[in-house]
């Protein structure tokens, strides 16, 4: 039985001479195994820590020597393991939690004396110098024959790029990586993505650019990427369209749409409050949502969409008669059920500092759905629209 963690060795004789402890800890493998007693001449369970200074190890026996668990963060990869002879305390931090539960049971049984036969022990050699270096938190794999097949991702990471490996779909191992801020898998052939990945509750960079990627589902939409996800790229892919829940991302920031086959934006895009870098270009949107006027971006790109072009004139009536105009109104306000829908023409400007041009012909305009809740309202929309000579 193997762990690899940071270890601080307390000795809790330090007080009375005044002294304190450093208060951090060293990258170490711990094992539990067996040793030959030179004293007594019997093999017993041992404990021992390897760290970069000292490869070779420390051991310390564990039958009926160990005083107490401290585990009331285990699930954060921290514990403490209090030994009776020495007086010292293992402190143990930045460990696998399940890999620590496992090594602790380990310890616990060593303790009383269980059946050796019974325990995963392993043999108490001197570790490598790479068992021991310090935890790596960034991984970039660009070529097919890097990647690990055999072995795991370092628990450690905080930046991964796993590029131009050809992957169908998701490693399941680089979901147990919780201290992951960016995940970039661009340039694979991913189809779908597990709902499991809003799970990686530090995650604030998904980069998923030029995949095969045919939807992003509403679990991703309503996990914990709602509170960390700032940029998520998804160009290149095959997405038609966004589900409804995509505008829960509240934290994004900068969203990459482009080249895909996107019909339309999310009705309540506006809704992304924080977002300030937005490119949408070479999709297949013909109008903007009215919720688009609420943006406050810094760059916006919606370059090569076959945009339609404006006429006020041209709407869909979807109202029921006869019914009192404040019964339409609410009755649009709640869900829209009932309305005159059209597009006006909205200069981009309006929403961003800086804009792409729309069109070759440079234009920065764009076509922006609009509702009326009722004939009246539309009317008289239509009135103002022919004085000032819109078209």
């Amino acid at each position: 039985m193997k762990l690899q963690c940071d270890v601080e060795v307390v000795n809790r004789m330090l007080p009375s001479f005044g002294m304190k402890s450093r208060g951090k800890g060293v990258r170490a493998v711990l094992s539990i195994g067996k040793h030959l007693d030179k004293t007594s001449q019997r093999c017993n369970i041992y404990l021992m820590v390897c760290t970069a200074k000292d490869r070779a190890g420390c051991k310390y026996k564990l039958k009926d020597n160990i005083e107490k668990f401290f585990t009331w963060f285990v699930e954060e990869g921290k514990a403490t393991v209090r030994l009776k002879e020495p007086a010292i305390d293992i402190c143990l931090s930045k460990a696998d939690a399940n890999s620590l539960k496992n090594f602790l049971s380990a310890a616990r049984l060593a303790d009383r004396g269980s059946d050796a036969s019974s325990l995963p022990l392993s043999t108490l050699t001197p570790v490598r110098a790479r068992d021991v270096e310090q935890p790596k938190k960034k991984l970039t794999i660009v070529s097919k024959r890097d990647y690990p097949l055999t072995s795991n991702f370092p628990y450690s990471l905080e930046q991964l790029q796993v590029s131009y490996c050809k992957l169908s779909r998701v490693d399941m191992r680089m979901l147990s990586l919780k201290a992951l801020r960016k995940l970039d898998l661009s340039n694979n052939h991913i189809k779908k993505l597990p709902a499991t990945i809003g799970d990686l509750g530090c995650l604030s960079e998904l980069v998923l650019h030029n995949n095969h990627l045919e939807a992003f589902s509403e679990a991703l939409c309503l996990s914990t990427l709602q509170r960390t996800l700032q940029l998520l790229d998804l160009s290149q892919n095959r997405l038609q369209s966004l589900p409804a829940q995509f505008c829960q991302l509240k934290e994004l920031v900068n969203l990459k749409l482009d080249d895909n086959q996107l019909v339309c934006l999310p009705f309540h895009v506006g809704r992304l409050a924080k977002l300030r870098f937005l490119s949408a270009a070479h999709n297949q949107l013909a109008v903007l949502p009215s919720d688009f006027r609420k943006l406050s971006l810094e760059n916006l790109d919606l370059f090569g969409n076959p945009f339609v072009q404006t006429n006020p004139l041209d709407h869909k009536m979807n109202l029921t008669f006869p019914l009192p105009l404040q019964e339409l109104a609410s009755r649009a306000v709640a869900n829209l059920s009932f309305y005159i829908k059209t597009a006006v023409s909205m200069n981009l400007h309006q929403v961003s500092h800086t804009v792409v041009l729309v069109d070759d012909m440079g234009g920065t305009d764009a076509p922006v759905q609009q509702h009326f809740c009722s004939l009246s309202c539309y009317s008289e929309f239509l009135d103002n629209s022919l004085q000032r000579g819109i078209r």
